[in-house]
This record gives structure tokens, sequence and C-alpha cells, in this order.
């Protein structure tokens, strides 16, 4: 068996164990002891996740730089950003507006059970929210230090600050040579530090899968399984509307990108973090045919500004908190809370459930209370899972999209 096809196997092995292990652990443990082996199980997500984190920075910088530098002029570096923006807007608004749509047409909000509510996980999220604000949003945007965005894993600054030393390299020329020729040199090295990070994955999915189900149990699906299964039809819309806007551009080569991508889905899917895959998704989109330069300069774009299955979710859950109260938003209000979303929700990749701080962000600026977050915490790590796996496929769609409009991709 093929090694990528082993850890494939590896990984729904251990998705298998984990909800085994949790669902016993529940049954049979005191609660005293549940709580402490979820605690200490969940550090072999910790290890995972750290691993892919302390090689995220590099590889962003490095692979941006060279792949701005390998673009050759500015005027290049402006028609790919171009279309990559003209997808990610286009995709988020759709995104935004489908989590709209399905919310106001099944009202899930009426159907949690607000005797459920996670205050405690609430209360965490509700502490790390800013209000919204111009001031807020530019400080994350632009950073005050390259080194504090490369330690603090702030990707959209991060990728301003690439922008801007790629584009200065590219405009002095033959100086520049011999350190984008080092950067390159980094970018494969890291790239091979991912084959070594990823024998890992099977053991952070068993830690996150077993920890939560120990936690929760599967009683969390019979409360909240009209909530998930609302969800699931915005996610299935979605990946239908993406794959077949997909398709009219690649082709009978959607299937095998699909097929390449297989294991970052399930990484992805299984860890909720779409910054797992990142280091993954860059090399197997390689392999598939698109040129490096783009997949560089695409892909650290699109995990700032194309998180699609983070944006449906946070109109999803923001209008569903507001249900569950008895708040009644107008259509005009509902479209304003849709706009700021837009802003507020750039660059979450890095960090799993980070854009529940958003939607906890934008309760409290419409006067939603805040603290409803609790409501849907307990089924929120299944949602997770949906929606980093669908911010993966939205990426690697939009770097494949690009390399066919710029006629970069190879058979």
């Amino acid at each position: 068996m093929a090694k990528q096809n082993r850890l494939t196997v590896y990984i729904l092995i251990a998705m298998v164990l984990g909800v085994l292990v949790g669902y016993i652990v529940h049954r049979t443990a005191s609660t005293e002891w549940l709580t402490s082996f979820a605690t200490n199980i969940k550090l072999l997500t910790t290890i995972f996740l750290r691993m892919v984190q302390m090689i995220i920075a590099p590889l962003v910088f490095s692979t941006l730089v060279v792949g701005i530098a390998k673009l050759g002029d500015l005027k290049t570096v402006g028609r790919v950003g171009g279309k990559a923006m003209l997808w990610f807007i286009t995709a988020s608004l759709m995104s935004l507006l489908i989590g709209m749509v399905l919310v106001n047409f099944f009202q899930p909000g009426t159907a949690i059970d607000l005797s459920n509510a996670d205050s405690s996980g609430a209360q965490d999220l509700v502490g790390k929210t800013k209000v919204f604000s111009l001031s807020n949003f530019v400080e994350h945007v632009f950073p005050k230090s390259v080194i504090e965005a490369m330690a603090t894993n702030e990707i959209l600054q991060l990728v301003v600050f690439s922008i801007f030393f790629g584009i200065a390299a590219t405009s002095i020329g033959d100086y520049a040579k011999p350190v984008i020729k080092a950067l390159d040199g980094v970018a494969h090295i890291i790239l091979k530090m991912v084959n070594y990070v990823m024998a890992f994955a099977p053991l952070g999915v068993f830690g996150a899968i077993s920890a939560v189900i120990a936690v929760k149990g599967l009683e969390v699906f019979k409360f909240y399984g009209l909530y998930l299964f609302y969800f699931l039809i915005g996610i299935v819309l979605l990946w239908a509307i993406l794959l077949l806007v997909g398709f009219i551009i690649l082709g009978r080569r959607l299937p095998v990108l699909l097929r390449r991508i297989a294991q970052p889905l399930l990484i992805a899917f299984s860890t909720t973090s779409s910054e797992a895959v990142f280091p993954k998704l860059t090399e197997e989109l390689e392999r598939f045919g698109c040129r490096d330069k783009i997949v560089s300069f695409i892909l650290p774009l699109g995990y700032s500004f194309n998180l699609d299955g983070s944006m449906m979710y946070m109109t999803f859950a923001s209008l569903a908190i507001a249900q569950a109260y008895g708040i009644h938003l107008d259509t005009g209000t509902q479209i304003t809370m849709l706009l700021v979303l837009m802003l507020t929700s750039k660059g979450i990749a890095g960090v799993p459930r980070a854009s529940l701080v958003v939607v906890t962000a934008t309760c409290a600026m419409f006067k939603i209370p805040p603290e409803g977050i609790a409501l849907i915490l307990p089924i929120d790590h299944f949602c997770d899972m949906f929606r980093s796996m669908t911010n993966v496929l939205g990426n690697a769609l939009a770097t494949t999209v690009v390399s066919r409009w710029e006629g970069e991709l190879e058979s």
C-alpha cells in the first residue's frame, strides 16, 4: 500500500478508536477522572497542532516571497492577485448568503435546548472577544513586527509583510537573486519536514475525537441533531456549488484533484484545523500540476481571505443564537451583519474554534447576548470538522482555478 494511503487508513482507524475509547470512558468513568482523561488525551492533539504551527510561519514567508519573485514583475503579481481576490470575494459572499438563507428557512435556533448551554466554555470565549472597531481591524491586518507576527502565527499579518518583501525583491532584480534562491531552499526543507510531522496525525486525531466524546458523549447528537442536520445541508449545498464551478473550469481533472486532496481533507476534518493541512496541501497541489509560483502566492492569501466553511457557519450560528433568544433581525440588519463578518473573519485559520470568537463579537455588536455562544458549544466541535474540511476544499479549488486561468496548470 502506498505510504500516503497507509496514513489515510491510520487516520480513519484513529477516528474510530477515538469514538470507541471516548464513549467507553464517558459511560464508565467518574466525573473527576473523565475530565482528567479528556485533558490529558487532548495533549496528543496539542502536540500535533503545535508541530504543524511551528512550520507555518517559515513556510508562508518563504513560499510567498519566492512565488512573487517567480511571477516576474509587478504587473503579473497584480493580475494573479486580482483574479484570486475575485474568486475569494465571490466565494465568501456566496458562503455567507447560503448561511443566511438557510438559517432563515429552517429556523435551527428554535430547536436549541436552552438547558444544555456550555456556560464555562462561553465565558472563556467571551473573555477573548474584542468589540469590533476599525482600529482593531487595522491592527489585526498590518503587523508592527514581523517577528511578532511569526511568533503568534498571525497569517494575515505575515502575508502583508511577505507581499511587500516579495515585491521589493522583484523590483531590485539581480541583487535579490541570492536571497530568493536561499528562501527557495528553505521552502523545500520545510516541505520535507511536512512528511515527518504528518506521521503524528493519527495520534492527534485520536486525542481530539476521544476527548470530545468522553466529555460530551453520543447524547450530544440527540439534543442538537436538527441544528447539525440543517448545518450539514448548508455544507452539502456549498460543496455542490463549489464543485460545479470547479467542474466547469477544470473539467475531467476535478476528480483527480479530489483524490489528491483527500488526505488533507481528512486531516482537517478530524483535527478541526484548516491550518493543520496547509503544508501538506501545498505539496499536493504542486503534485496535481499547479505551478509552485502560483501555489505559493495564492494559498497563503486563501487562508486569510477564503475560508468558505467558516464564513457560512458564522452567519448560520449568529442568527441561530438570535432565534434561540427570540430576537428578530430584519433583512437589512442581517445583510449588515453579513458585511461585518466579511471584515472580521479575515485571518482566522490559525486556531480551531477561532470563528466562534468572531461570532461572539458579532453577537455583541448586534445586541444579541454574547453568552448565547454557550448554546451551540456542545455541538460546535462536530460542526467545526465539516467547516474546516470545506475551507480546505475552497482553497484547493481557488488555487487550481487561478492556475488554469493563468495557463499554468500542467497535466
